[in-house]
């Protein structure tokens, strides 16, 4: 195989619409956009959720409650039943660790370590928190769980 043989699959390449060329084009005098109208501007774009002037959905609805997603703390969640299988009896897992191995998204969101799954060796965590269950769960293990 060359270089030179390389083509686009077939239907991947399509020849672009030649608007407002002469009535030979097929798109020309009004390029398509039909007569009068906000469409048939230049410019025009309607944007999401926009309903012709009708009071849109979102302003219609009821607001009720409460919503703390301003200063709501999130965190990404890790299990003890994941960490106990891949990690080895006395190891210090941090942040970094449990994102080498996938067990988190990024490293940039704190964690919480969650209770699920069985911790039968000693294990050193170092986290943003811990749930009740978790951080019994290594203390019953014989190991440590420090909030950083």
């Amino acid at each position: 195989m060359n270089l030179s043989d390389l083509r686009p699959a077939e239907g991947a390449k399509h020849k672009a619409k030649r608007v407002g060329c002469g009535i030979g084009s097929g798109n020309g005098k009004t390029a398509g956009r039909g007569t009068k109208g906000y469409g048939s501007r230049a410019g025009s774009a309607i944007r999401p959720g926009f309903e012709g002037g009708q009071m849109p959905l979102v302003r219609r609805t009821p607001k009720r409650g409460f919503n703390n997603y301003n200063f709501a703390k999130v965190y990404q969640i890790a299990n003890l039943g994941d960490i106990a299988e891949i990690f080895k009896e006395g190891a210090v897992i941090t942040v970094n660790e449990l994102f080498a191995y996938g067990l988190v998204r990024n490293m940039d969101t704190p964690v919480k370590i969650l209770g699920d799954g069985e911790l039968d060796k000693p294990l050193t965590i170092k986290a943003e928190a811990f749930s009740k269950s978790a951080a019994q769960k290594i203390a019953a293990a014989g190991g440590t769980a420090e909030v950083i």
